[in-house]
């Protein structure tokens, strides 16, 4: 096994960030539980989340229904994505790299495809929003605005964790209370457009679409949340960290949806800048471009949060086949060719609405099975005790192939697929139930169960002697291979 470059000590403050696929030794930890809530609220506080509410006004679905199917499906899929979090303090690992206890140190490969898809997918379409919203609003360049965003994008990545946690509590601190005079201005009928009384109806096809993309935006987050929590010290309390993170990511999208929504419908919106542009400057001058630079910058940090956790995510990969030494330069080559990437798919791209439905969607069938595997086998199987040292060598207790876990993921995506609904696929199953899109539930459900069924007959306890002897490696060298 190539040597890592662990032993390294912790960046100086406002350097790049020294580690990335390795542990972080209790001596690096730092920061406080409640700045994980506004971290994520800032997350889903921006643009992709007003066009969220979008999906279910364009299929018909009236305001109400939209607001209550949103709720629903936020609050769900955020229950799976801030359960994650507890993981992050506990291993002091990204969250793919604890994933090798269930998949193996080579089969993790396969929930990796995925999540390297999320991320690049949701860089993507944050590319297309930014690029279409300010050349409609302030005719900008699409294609200089596109380089711009993707090259601050990825210098936040490249910085790293401390540097994406420190931009993120300013613009939550600086974006909230222009954000709410524009909700006032909106209730208070202050924003223009026409009433939503009366516009829309009731069909379970559109209200289970939008509740699907709205549980499918914060499970799709579920892969890398631990990536943010990994240096909060180790005896931070599970249930702490949980109902922080479920706070921030659930209350943003709550607050925002509804007004995505509003606009789709009294505004006749299709992109959610120019509509945030057009809705402010009718309650206070100016308040729209303020909103719409703020929402720009807001949705570019949360790009280099994508850059960040896919470059973990690419190096977790390369690992797997072939040791790296996880160092600087890899992580700044990582970065810089997925942030080309999505620069030029987003330009490839023009309608954001279309890509957005059919990106959370593809997202959520192929990470639903992977959360239930990852939540069970944590919660339920090995109840958080896990030989750190042994993810990081395919000889340790948890081998090359996880079995178990890699057939529970692909059986999930298998059964999903009659159950699916997309622009361009519907399953034979979902054509019987009216096109109604369940099917992340039950590859949910499916996978977790029987992970928990092929896990029943696994002696557990026999991991305890590779347990302990990891954590005094871990105590004596800080170091996890």
């Amino acid at each position: 096994m190539a040597e890592s470059t662990s032993t390294a000590v912790a960046a100086p403050a406002g350097a790049i960030e020294v580690r990335s696929i390795d542990y972080v030794p209790e001596s690096e930890r730092h920061g406080r539980v409640w700045m994980q809530g506004p971290f994520w609220f800032l997350g889903n506080f921006q643009p992709f989340t007003v066009a969220i509410g979008f999906v279910g006004p364009s299929l018909g679905l009236s305001f109400g229904y939209t607001v209550l199917a949103s709720v629903l499906g936020i609050l769900f899929g955020t229950l799976f994505m801030a359960a994650h979090a507890s993981q992050g303090p506990k291993l002091g690992l990204p969250q793919m790299i604890q994933s090798r206890a269930q998949f193996g140190y080579r089969g993790v490969v396969l929930p990796l495809v995925a999540t390297l898809f999320t991320f690049e997918g949701f860089n993507v379409v944050d590319t297309v929003i930014i690029k279409n919203g300010l050349k409609s609003v302030f005719g900008w360049n699409d294609v200089a605005v596109a380089a711009v965003i993707s090259l601050v994008a990825g210098l936040l990545a490249i910085y790293g964790h401390d540097w994406l946690h420190r931009v993120f509590q300013v613009l939550f601190w600086v974006s909230l209370p222009f954000w709410v005079v524009l909700t006032v201005g909106i209730l208070a009928g202050h924003a223009g457009g026409h009433p939503t009384v009366g516009v829309g109806t009731f069909t379970w096809v559109a209200f289970f679409a939008q509740f699907t993309v709205a549980a499918s935006y914060n499970i799709t987050y579920a892969p890398y949340v631990s990536d943010y929590s990994r240096y909060l010290p180790r005896n931070t309390p599970s249930r702490s960290i949980i109902l922080s993170v479920f706070t921030g990511a659930a209350a943003s999208p709550i607050w925002l949806i509804p007004i995505g929504a509003w606009m789709a419908i009294a505004l006749k919106a299709s992109d959610p800048i120019g509509a945030i542009n057009s809705a402010g400057n009718a309650v206070v001058h100016d308040l729209g471009g303020i909103l719409t630079v703020l929402s720009v910058l807001a949705l570019v940090a949360t790009m280099g949060l994508n850059a960040y956790s896919g470059m973990l995510t690419v190096v977790t990969g390369i690992d797997a086949v072939r040791p790296v030494r996880p160092t600087r330069s890899l992580r700044v080559v990582t970065i810089a060719v997925l942030v080309i990437g999505s620069f030029v798919l987003g330009l490839a791209l023009s309608n954001a609405t279309s890509a957005l439905n059919n990106a959370l969607l593809i997202m959520l069938y192929l990470l639903a099975p992977w959360t239930a595997v990852n939540l069970v086998d944590f919660f339920l199987v090995r109840h958080g005790h896990y030989a750190i040292t042994d993810l990081f060598t395919p000889e340790g207790i948890y081998g090359r192939w996880g079995w178990r876990g890699v057939t529970c993921y692909l059986v999930g995506i298998a059964v999903e697929l009659p159950f699916m609904v997309l622009t361009f696929y519907t399953g034979f199953v979902a054509k019987h139930i009216g096109s109604v899109d369940i099917s992340f539930i039950v590859g949910m459900a499916v996978s977790g169960l029987l992970y928990l069924v092929l896990t029943r007959g696994m002696d557990v306890s026999a991991e305890e002697p590779a347990i302990e002897a990891s954590e005094q490696v871990l105590a004596t060298t800080g170091v996890a291979r």
